[in-house]
């Protein structure tokens, strides 16, 4: 009889049936997925390839989209800090180009600041001249009318005062016609104006002013046998103490007209300032009229004050500067009027005590042989 192994037949039977299930459900599967399937249908034509590949090209993409926009990012970011770079170097451009820039104020002050200069010169120049004219009345020299005595000098000092300054009360005794300004020459309005000195006639009615403040009458002149005379000795001695006396008032006299002169060409600002002032514009006006404009123009322009509002850091430096060296220049100015006033205190004392000094008794005269 054939021998059978029943047990592993039925075994068998069951592997093959099992395969043959799981191929069939596979293929069902397959089927499924397949591009006639109801999953492929749903996933759409698989023309360009299957779902699998499909994602794997999506998502290959989408890297590649991700990886180009980073690179983007980082193109824009530093095209931004190139963009910001050059902003910020213009801006340093214009802030070195403001700072190194002279502004019209500054052009304004240094303009000013010449003219003040020369001017400064030429009114030294004016006190010089009238000091120089003074002193020889003051000396009683060879023509002039101290020369001839003291009355001579009086006569002189009236005449001039006639012609020019006659009064009503001198009008009317018939000793003159009656002056546009009169008793000029004894008014300290006439030295002392607003500004500037009304051109050369200004500048004799002040200068005939100091004639009367200091020395309206010269004593005669100490002249032939009286300087070899035993007492003509003394007195010229005390002559020239006198002489020198006055030259020294004089000359601080001469130098408040000679500031007070035309001595300086106006620039169009400095015009434009008197105006400004309320002053009646003049091409010319004296140094210490100069010095006023500049120092008022700092105070009370608006157009000024609105610049320097709007200034860089380095103009408004620069502005300081300049009125620091304004400064300087007036205290300058200011040492040689006070040395002058020294001196004139040092010869008021000198005059005091000369005039203290007197010997108690009167002394006899030494003996020559002894």
């Amino acid at each position: 009889m054939a021998v059978v192994d029943w047990a592993s037949l039925g075994v068998s039977q069951a592997m093959k049936f099992i395969q043959n299930q799981m191929s069939n459900t596979l293929t069902s599967i397959t089927g499924q997925l397949g591009a006639n399937g109801p999953l492929g249908q749903l996933l759409g034509s698989n023309q360009f390839g299957s779902v699998t590949t499909l994602l794997q090209q999506g998502f290959t993409q989408i890297a590649n989209y991700q990886k180009a926009q980073v690179d983007a990012h980082g193109q824009l970011l530093d095209g931004q800090n190139l963009a910001m770079t050059r902003v910020q170097r213009d801006f340093r451009n214009a802030q070195i180009r403001d700072e190194h820039s002279v502004g019209s104020i500054h052009c304004a002050a240094l303009d000013g600041g010449q003219s003040v200069i020369t001017g400064a010169s030429k009114s030294w120049q004016v006190a010089t001249s009238i000091t120089a004219v003074t002193d020889k009345r003051g000396e009683g020299g060879k023509n002039q009318p101290a020369y001839y005595g003291s009355a001579q000098a009086a006569q002189a000092n009236n005449e001039l005062h006639y012609k020019r300054y006659c009064s009503d009360v001198e009008a009317a005794a018939g000793l003159c016609s009656l002056s546009s300004t009169p008793n000029g020459d004894q008014e300290a309005s006439t030295l002392f104006i607003s500004g500037t000195l009304n051109g050369q006639d200004g500048v004799n009615a002040a200068n005939d002013y100091t004639i009367s403040l200091i020395q309206p009458v010269v004593p005669s002149t100490i002249r032939g046998d009286q300087l070899t005379s035993a007492i003509g000795t003394e007195a010229i001695a005390r002559r020239r103490a006198y002489n020198a006396r006055m030259s020294l008032a004089r000359r601080v006299t001469s130098y408040a007209i000679g500031v007070q002169s035309p001595s300086v060409t106006l620039t169009a600002d400095q015009q434009t300032e008197m105006q400004n002032e309320g002053l009646a514009s003049t091409p010319t006006a004296s140094w210490l009229q100069a010095l006023m404009l500049d120092t008022n123009r700092r105070l009370s322009s608006t157009n000024y004050h609105a610049q320097l509002a709007a200034m860089p850091l380095a103009s408004v430096e620069r502005e300081i500067a300049t009125e620091i060296s304004e400064t300087n220049y007036l205290l300058v100015q200011l040492f040689r009027l006070e040395l002058m006033h020294a001196t004139t205190a040092a010869a008021q004392l000198a005059q005091n005590v000369e005039r203290d000094y007197q010997p108690p008794t009167q002394m006899a005269s030494p003996n020559i042989s002894n």
